[in-house]
């Protein structure tokens, strides 16, 4: 009896034990659940069904996977922006805010240098700013860095800050630059709530742009982001093509079917019509020029143009009149009606005093495009306008220290010839460039200043290599055949169109090849 006892109380002690162990294995699951932070129905979903073929991942795997996945991000993820507000208030009607911004060196090498431009929806005004210096144009901000923090060493990052306020806080894109070069460009539309449909989106890209459209109707109103020309679509553009002569002297090549001919074999989507002020004599609009025939030229050329589908700049060609306040009283009835004229064409520029020369400063120059600036804009509130700049267009460095501040999409000119102006030159339009001036080659060629002598080809290709790195337009000396190096066509031809190699001269072949080669 004892021993049957025994061996029932056994049966039970063992049941009870195997029930505790039970009870106790689930609290232990639910705790490591709860400790996760992850729900039954997030396990259940997140269970894969394994299939004949698969295999069980050890952890020893699993952390080469994890190691590999730290070594990739240190190595080959480049650079990256992270730009965040740490607190908003209001005041003076305004929005204001804390931005914290860190810049990380994801890449195995150093970064010498950096620059960051930030564009705000309106624009903005900082109050205070930590770790960096900063201008500030229009709506962009751009960040430079302080002697201490300049480099940004491999797998390491640099922290900057300010104080901000605007109507609109909201970041348009950012551009970050490394060692003078941009590395990234972000627009910031991933914020925004996006409704259309496939097919309405395909409709909206392709409203003004199609395969085999022109130049404009591929890319529609340019305007100006940072140092860079931009089409409708926001994307980076390029103007590549040629000048006139002055259209007074040649107005043969003010022609429907010379366009046409530079746009279809060259690829050309610019012409400049190079209208001189003052020449001397009756050539000039305004030394003695038939002012309405003229402005009949310059009619023509935009109409031309437009009917081709390329951008047109209408060139105030400024030379002998050496300071632009010569004759503004004639350049605000011009740009009045001109801007008036073709407000509506979306293709046209206006550069507005070609070669500032003979000791005029910049302060004479910037006089006079803060004067003419308002009058096109009145008419025209966003085509580019280009504005030169002093010593025939060189000093675009000096410019950049004191650019016109209050107008969007301005630009200024920088003009060389390459067998004379050479490294000093290209430096100084570098250095605009790094200090964020937009720079607009309206015009050059590849002989010396004079428009004859040799051609450099040594430079040529130096300027073309700046050129391309920066994304800079361009519109090359001249369009005629006048006997000098710089005429892009021989002077024996009497060609006007189809032009063949016999027609072109050595700088036209050049120039020809390098707006076709990309």
């Amino acid at each position: 009896m004892k021993d049957k006892k025994t061996t029932v109380m056994g049966i039970v002690i063992a049941v009870l034990i195997v029930v505790v162990l039970v009870l106790g294995g689930l609290l232990f699951t639910k705790r490591e659940s709860k400790n996760d932070n992850t729900s039954e129905s997030d396990v259940t979903e997140n269970v894969i069904p394994a299939s004949d073929n698969s295999t069980e991942v050890t952890d020893t795997e699993k952390n080469t996977e994890q190691n590999t996945d730290v070594k990739s991000n240190t190595k080959d993820d480049g650079y990256i922006v992270e730009i965040g507000h740490d607190g908003t208030w209001d005041s003076d009607g305004k929005k204001c805010a804390t931005e914290n911004i860190d810049i990380y060196n994801k890449t195995n090498k150093k970064a010498s240098s950096w620059k960051l431009d930030i564009t705000y929806a309106s624009e903005p005004s900082i109050d205070q700013i930590w770790n960096a210096e900063y201008k500030i144009k229009e709506s962009t901000i751009t960040l430079t860095s302080m002697d201490y923090n300049k480099t940004i060493n491999a797998g390491e990052s640099v922290n900057l800050g300010y104080n901000i306020s605007a109507s609109k806080l909201e970041i348009k894109n950012y551009t970050l630059y490394i060692d003078g070069k941009e590395y990234q460009e972000k627009k910031n539309n991933a914020d925004k709530e996006d409704t259309n449909t496939d097919s309405e989106k395909k409709d909206v890209k392709n409203e003004h742009k199609t395969d085999n459209g022109t130049p404009f109707e591929n890319h529609g109103k340019l305007s100006v982001r940072g140092t860079d020309i931009v089409d409708m679509n926001g994307d980076k553009y390029q103007l590549k093509g040629v000048s006139t002569h002055g259209i007074t002297w040649f107005p043969d090549y003010v022609n429907s079917q010379t366009f046409q001919s530079l746009r279809d074999s060259w690829g050309v989507n610019l012409v400049r019509l190079s209208m001189y002020t003052d020449t001397g004599d009756n050539y000039g609009y305004c030394s003695g020029g038939d002012k309405d025939k003229i402005m009949e030229l310059v009619d023509d050329g935009v109409q031309y143009a437009t009917e081709l589908g390329i951008y047109v700049i209408v060139d105030w060609h400024i030379l002998s009149d050496n300071d632009p306040n010569m004759h503004i009283e004639d350049a605000k009835v011009f740009f009045d009606k001109v801007s008036s004229k073709y407000k509506d064409n979306g293709n046209v520029i206006f550069e507005i005093c070609n070669e500032p020369n003979g000791g005029t400063d910049w302060s004479k120059v910037k006089s006079y495009a803060e004067t003419i600036i308002p009058i096109i804009r009145k008419n025209d509130a966003d085509s580019i306008i280009i504005v030169g700049t002093p010593n025939w267009s060189q000093d675009v460095d000096v410019v950049s220290e004191d650019p016109i501040t209050n107008y969007e999409n301005i630009m200024y000119a920088a003009h060389f010839y390459a067998a004379t102006h050479k490294d000093d030159l290209r430096q100084k339009v570098q250095k605009a460039i790094d200090n964020g001036l937009p720079v607009f080659i309206s015009e050059f060629s590849l002989c010396d200043a004079s428009g004859s002598g040799s051609i450099d080809y040594d430079s040529s290709d130096e300027w073309f290599e700046l050129i391309e790195s920066n994304n800079l337009s361009y519109s090359s000396w001249s369009l005629s055949n006048k006997n000098e190096t710089s005429a892009l066509l021989n002077p024996e031809t009497s060609a006007i169109s189809d032009f063949t190699e016999d027609d072109l001269s050595d700088t036209g072949k050049y120039i020809r090849d390098k707006i076709m080669c990309k």
